[in-house]
C-alpha cells in the first residue's frame, strides 16, 4: 500500500467520523418529529463510518476509492445545504473537506 492509499483511507475515516459526530449532536438535541429524521441521518453516518473502518484494513484501493467517493458526495450534500442555509460553517467546512477528499482520492488513484 502506498501512501497515498493510507492518507486517502485516513483522511476518508475522518471524514466519515465527523459525519458521525455531527448526526450523534444533532440526535442528542432533536426533540419531536425532527428526532426521527436524525435517526436516520444517525443510521447512515454509522454505516459510513463502519466501512470506512473496514477499508482501513482491507487493503484494497477500489474499497478505500468507493467509501471515498460515497464521502465526496456526502460532505457535496452537506455543502450544499449549508449554502442553502446561510450557515458558513456548514458550507464551508463539508467544501474543504469534499475538496480535500477528492484530491487525496485522485492522488491515490494516480499512483
Amino acid at each position: 500500500m502506498t501512501i497515498a492509499f493510507w492518507i486517502c483511507a485516513a483522511v476518508t475515516t475522518v471524514s466519515a467520523a465527523v459525519s458521525f459526530g455531527y448526526s450523534v449532536a444533532g440526535l442528542r438535541s432533536a426533540r419531536g418529529p425532527e428526532q426521527v429524521g436524525m435517526m436516520y441521518a444517525f443510521a447512515r453516518s454509522l454505516a459510513l463510518l463502519v466501512v470506512a473502518i473496514i477499508a482501513l484494513f482491507a487493503g484494497s484501493t477500489a474499497f478505500v476509492a468507493a467509501v471515498a467517493i460515497a464521502m465526496v458526495v456526502v460532505q457535496a450534500a452537506d455543502a450544499i445545504i449549508g449554502v442553502r442555509t446561510r450557515d458558513t460553517l456548514k458550507t464551508v467546512g463539508p467544501a474543504v473537506t469534499a475538496v480535500a477528499n477528492l484530491g487525496v482520492l485522485i492522488w491515490m488513484l494516480a499512483a
